[in-house]
């Protein structure tokens, strides 16, 4: 995923979707079978208990794409001081990363790929010592809705409404949606995967949403919606013996943002809130900093200054996604990432996970 620096830039600025990110700031807001067919499917051979979490979380985000290239996964377990990879089960594209059985939904609408062996990833991650975490994108979902019109948002003349991007996006009001994203997360549970991580967890951001018609919405605020599918999630997957959790924009805390985030409200009901707090997110002037992404430590620290007194009261963790890119030529120095890092550890985190579109990360901070 190397090309000509210019590429590069092209190619970031394209994946920024990528983890729920989008430009932030106080100017921007933002069927299956039977039960009997189900219950005949493989035992549930997880623990009841999650996986001891790591001392401190240091891991990195893996797409589906990477992961389907042989050694590189091995390539990510041997960089020194690495104890988790947060990897793709759910992308937001639609595609699930491994074939899931075929009376499911999503193996009949074409979701369902063959990037890994979800089994085979989790035993080599746990043999490594690694803590396994599986990204499941929520409402983003340009494959479900091209398939089933009945389960995605919709426009005034009744055609699938579309982002910015030109992707559908699935109801969040609508329970079989719910039962579609949480399936995907029962079967990465199933295959090993320690985490069930959301990312889209909200409603979109961007595109016509004025247009936008939601089929069966309920007479609440959004944030509600989101916390209502949050809390059902939980309780289907936690008896599975994983950890549920949710990424959030790096404003959510203080911002409400249009899109049904509250974070002291999704904190109730899972283990984990991981706040996207990339200072290249941030517009001028966000924190009375003129250029954010010029000072990241700064940046991310009164980011998680905020997130630690919007989850006063909780039991969620908090662990940050830091920026590992540039939207500039060239890479983000290691100093800068660091600076981030040490934010993190002020704020007293239970780690951090690193975000870089291309997959490529700076080693020596992990160690």
């Amino acid at each position: 995923m190397h090309g000509a620096a210019a590429f590069g830039v092209l190619l970031i600025a394209a994946a920024l979707v990528a983890l729920g990110a989008t430009v932030i700031g106080t100017r921007a807001h933002g069927s299956g079978k039977s039960e009997a067919h189900a219950k005949g499917a493989k035992k549930n051979l997880r623990p009841k208990s999650p996986r001891a979490l790591p001392t401190e979380v240091r891991g990195v985000h893996v797409t589906m794409a990477l992961a389907s290239i042989p050694g590189k996964i091995d390539e990510y377990l041997a960089m020194d001081g690495l104890n988790t990879l947060e990897v793709d089960v759910k992308d937001e594209n639609g595609e699930v990363g491994f074939l899931m059985p075929r009376w499911t939904l999503a193996r009949r609408v074409g979701a369902s790929k063959r990037y890994y062996s979800a089994r085979l990833l989790a035993a080599r991650a746990h043999a490594s010592g690694a803590y396994l975490i599986g990204r499941v994108v929520a409402f983003e979902d340009p494959v479900l809705t091209s398939t089933r019109r009945d389960l995605a948002i919709l426009t005034t003349d009744g055609s699938v409404w579309r982002n910015n991007a030109g992707l559908g996006w699935s109801n969040p009001y609508d329970r079989r949606v719910w039962n579609y994203v949480v399936s995907i997360g029962k079967a990465a549970a199933r295959n090993g995967f320690d985490e069930i991580q959301f990312d889209y967890v909200r409603f979109p951001s961007d595109g016509p949403i004025e247009n936008a018609v939601f089929p069966g919405k309920a007479n609440e605020a959004q944030g509600w919606t989101i916390g209502r599918f949050v809390k059902y999630a939980s309780s289907q997957l936690r008896p599975l013996g994983v950890r549920v959790s949710v990424d959030v924009f790096g404003l959510s805390a203080t911002h409400d943002l249009g899109v049904g985030q509250k974070p002291a409200r999704l904190a109730k009901y899972v283990d984990v809130v991981y706040p996207m707090v990339y200072p290249s997110h941030y517009n001028s002037g966000e924190f009375n900093l003129p250029d954010p992404s010029s000072v990241p430590g700064q940046t991310v620290a009164f980011s998680l200054r905020d997130f630690r007194n919007a989850l006063i009261g909780r039991r969620a963790m908090l662990i940050p996604w830091l920026e590992d890119f540039s939207l500039g030529p060239g890479r983000r120095p290691a100093s800068e990432v660091q600076a981030q890092i040490e934010a993190a550890r002020r704020y007293h985190t239970k780690g951090f996970l690193l975000w870089n579109p291309e997959g490529v990360y700076t080693e020596e901070v992990l160690k």
